[in-house]
């Protein structure tokens, strides 16, 4: 049975101070519910900081983005070689990356093999876009960018894929528990058609995009999903706090 996840991406939110305080205002009520994998995700600068007070913990950090080269004149980048001391886990392929920075298919694929390389677990993030949604291209968006940002990159049952539709990131419109179902159940058919139907089904794929504590529970008791990537309710301690609750529960 795949171990249910949550994670929150705290994007570029929080200082060192206030992510030091949300760390702390949730650590203890988290640490609690270690049957559900829990990682927390703050900018580049909090790393160190989050880290050190979840170290005694079963809680995990991951970074939210990641350069594919390892040093060198790429200036304002992190390498995984940065990373690697610092979390466990590492954002790639966010549609905030793919839309605002230009991050293609290619891009995506060396920033996972350079993860998978540093002993970094990717979250792989694949979604479409409200018009590529409307005009029924889901599943064509979807097998490109799991083709090409899996290219050359042997069966991995630790990359975690995370299913974020633009449509619902940040608006408050999420899917429906069963739109998101159907399409993560494509996901792990296309999984098993890059690799093999075990990989497949040892695979974690989460949902992203708007959801809540009200809403969780709608996604979990799906039985493809399993568990999210949590952006604006990981900013709230009780909000994320329950949303790690109510999935311990319900995937138990």
């Amino acid at each position: 049975m795949r171990r249910p996840l949550i994670a929150g991406n705290w994007k570029m939110n929080t200082t060192v101070d206030e992510a030091v305080i949300l760390v702390k205002d949730m650590l203890s009520e988290l640490n609690a519910l270690n049957n559900v994998d829990r990682i927390l995700c703050p900018p580049f600068i909090s790393l160190q900081r989050v880290s050190e007070i979840v170290k005694d913990s079963t809680v995990v950090v991951g970074a939210q983005n990641m350069y594919f080269k390892e040093k060198g004149a790429f200036t304002g980048e992190i390498s995984p070689l940065m990373l690697k001391v610092l979390c466990k886990y590492v954002i790639l392929g966010h549609s905030e990356r793919r839309q605002f920075f230009g991050e293609t298919d290619g891009i995506v694929n060396e920033k996972l093999k350079a993860a998978l390389a540093n002993g970094l677990l990717p979250i792989f993030c694949i979604g479409e876009s409200l018009q590529e949604n409307e005009a029924g291209k889901t599943r064509d968006v979807l097998t490109r960018q799991i083709n090409g940002g899996l290219k050359e990159i042997s069966s991995n049952k630790d990359i975690v894929v995370a299913y974020e539709p633009v449509w619902a990131i940040g608006t408050g419109k999420a899917a429906t528990g069963n739109q998101a179902g159907r399409t993560i159940e494509f996901i792990r058919d296309m999984l098993a058609s890059v690799w093999n139907n075990e990989i497949a089904q040892s695979v974690r794929i989460l949902y992203g995009g708007s959801v809540t504590a009200a809403n969780i529970s709608e996604f979990i008791r799906e039985p493809h999903i399993d568990g999210a990537l949590v952006g604006g309710a990981s900013l709230r301690a009780a909000d994320f706090i329950e949303i790690v609750r109510q999935t311990a529960a319900i995937k138990q």
